[in-house]
């Protein structure tokens, strides 16, 4: 049963903060709330105070900066906004798809970006995908604004780098280098994912070889991760090699390990290093444009 709280409306980020360094420990915020409201009624956690974000002008923003090449998305921005913006689509195709593959359609109208962020639960696929975009998160707290990269935002199950009273404001995606594509692959038998695997490649037009890698995973481990060891295997490959065993199997190895797997309940650590390779491939091959 949902026990009994107060919902503050602040209009405000710096109201927002304001309130969080109030209540302190007995407050949190409430965007979506898919992630937070149940694990109240579950009585996992309590908090007699939320403090309600969506009212914050500014967060459900949604843009893309041209001149700096880069998507700013406000903490607010559902994922059923970033499925089906005609921004995303077209200069960002891989997050529209992913998006898309975000839990459910009732989710996706009401969860956000950055409530799934914040939130940290290891099983989800944004954190992960980002990371290919070497995307950064900006907060803002009682000790004013600053930038965090997004591999240092997550620090491990249901764990975030955000300190005391920091309210996430806006995520920065940088559009991928001219030739550079990419894929994330997933699986799982639930609503979350077991496992999921990014792959961005960057190939030169004149000789096929890949000049810049980039790979992550997520869902495996604590935390979402970028795996440079596996990058280093596929840089510097043609296309041919990159459907071969010899680098499939080294760079499928490397990623499994820099996930750090974990039995759960989605399984084995054993067999989501399995998963790891059997995505990997996919997603290379899709990445390169081999299938």
């Amino acid at each position: 049963m949902l026990r009994p709280f107060r919902l503050h409306e602040p209009e405000t980020v710096a109201d927002a903060v304001g309130l969080l360094g109030q209540y302190g420990e007995e407050a949190s915020l409430y965007a979506g709330g898919t992630e937070l409201l149940l694990a109240m009624k579950e009585g996992l956690l309590h908090y007699g105070h939320l403090v309600n974000v969506k009212t914050v002008g500014g967060l459900s923003d949604l843009r893309y900066d041209e001149g700096a090449g880069v998507l700013r998305i406000g903490s607010g921005v559902i994922h059923r906004t970033l499925e089906r913006s005609a921004i995303v689509a077209a200069d960002f195709p891989l997050i529209a798809q992913t998006e898309a593959g975000v839990a459910n359609v009732r989710v996706r109208n009401v969860g956000t970006i950055g409530g799934n962020l914040c939130f940290g639960e290891p099983h989800s696929d944004p954190g992960a995908l980002l990371l290919l975009y070497n995307a950064t998160a900006t907060a803002q707290g009682p000790s004013g604004i600053r930038t965090i990269p997004l591999s240092e935002f997550a620090a491990g199950p249901f764990e975030t780098s955000l300190e005391e009273g920091e309210v996430l404001t806006e995520i920065t995606v940088p559009r991928f280098p001219t030739g550079m594509t990419g894929a994330y692959e997933k699986f799982g038998y639930h609503a979350r994912p077991t496992v999921g695997v990014g792959v961005a490649l960057r190939m030169d037009a004149s000789t096929g070889v890949v000049t810049e890698a980039r790979v992550s995973v997520g869902s495996a481990g604590p935390k979402p991760v970028r795996v440079p060891q596996a990058e280093e295997i596929l840089a510097g490959k043609t296309s041919a090699e990159l459907s071969s065993a010899a680098v499939l199997r080294p760079a499928a190895r490397s990623a499994a390990q820099g996930a750090d797997p974990i039995d759960d309940f989605h399984g084995s650590a054993e067999y989501k290093e399995h998963l790891v390779g059997v995505l990997l491939g996919r997603a290379v091959r899709t990445a390169s444009g081999a299938v």
